[in-house]
């Protein structure tokens, strides 16, 4: 499982009011803890400072990485942010994301093709949301296909069903669900990835659902998750699920985080 932290989100007050008084500290803290914790990538996202996004989206990629050594996922929908940011990343960055929408696919189109970027392939087009299995292979297929043809390897592609809260449609988590087995079997080599806390919004004791739900996906092919790595039930919940799907040779990696304690 590629797991994407997601804690250094100005949406959350505390990275809102870091970046703002540009406290090194609390950013570097945030990324040291989530990397030790099993994070492969740490979200960077500025976007709720429209005007000054370039600017403090480059100040976190180069405060992250001078912290730790994993790569960013950089999270905006604005091009002239990533281009910003992707001026200073070190090493092979992951882009989060580019839809069908028309403007944003066509900004973005021209700074990732060629590129050995990963990138997050989010299931929306300009007719909305896709609420069914097929509504989102549609989107998939023209996503994939578009970025193919931009020389992006389908193995650097990392599709993102769109997860949709249970509470509006009782049918969105079994669509997501079955939407990663189609995805996965049609489009052979591409990954899976999703924010999956969506799924919980507006309802009680979010955790158990999200977990489950996280569980459910691994078995259907998800190998991709932007989740909060310092959450011990998550991350046990996809060791669990990686060695009952086949992913933990003679269950190694289960044994040895049972030994430090992941599921106490």
């Amino acid at each position: 499982m590629i797991i994407i932290g997601e804690l250094i989100n100005a949406s959350r007050k505390v990275i809102s009011a870091a970046i703002e008084t540009h406290d090194k500290k609390t950013i570097k803290k945030i990324a040291a803890n989530q990397v030790e914790n099993h994070a492969d990538y740490i979200d960077v996202n500025a976007g709720v400072f429209v005007d000054k996004e370039p600017e403090y989206l480059t100040w976190l990629v180069k405060t992250v990485q001078t912290e730790v050594e994993a790569p960013c996922a950089i999270d905006s929908p604005s091009p002239k942010a990533i281009e910003a940011a992707l001026k200073i990343h070190k090493g092979v960055a992951m882009i989060n994301s580019i839809s069908l929408e028309k403007e944003r696919y066509n900004n973005l189109l021209p700074i990732i093709a060629g590129t050995d970027l990963k990138i997050v392939a989010l299931c929306m087009s300009d007719d909305g949301m896709p609420e069914t299995v097929d509504d989102r292979l549609k989107v998939a297929d023209k996503l994939i296909n578009g970025l193919v043809q931009k020389n992006i390897p389908m193995n650097n592609i990392f599709v993102d069903p769109l997860v949709q809260p249970l509470s509006v449609n009782k049918t969105y988590g079994v669509e997501f669900i079955n939407s990663i087995e189609a995805i996965t079997t049609k489009f052979k080599g591409v990954h899976t990835a999703c924010g999956l806390s969506n799924i919980s919004y507006g309802l009680p004791s979010r955790k158990q659902l999200n977990q489950a739900f996280l569980i459910q996906a691994i078995l259907k092919g998800l190998d991709g998750a932007i989740i909060n790595p310092l959450d011990k039930g998550m991350i046990a919940s996809i060791i669990t699920a990686e060695a009952l799907v086949g992913k933990d040779d003679y269950c190694m990696n289960y044994i040895k985080a049972f030994r430090a304690g992941a599921f106490d």
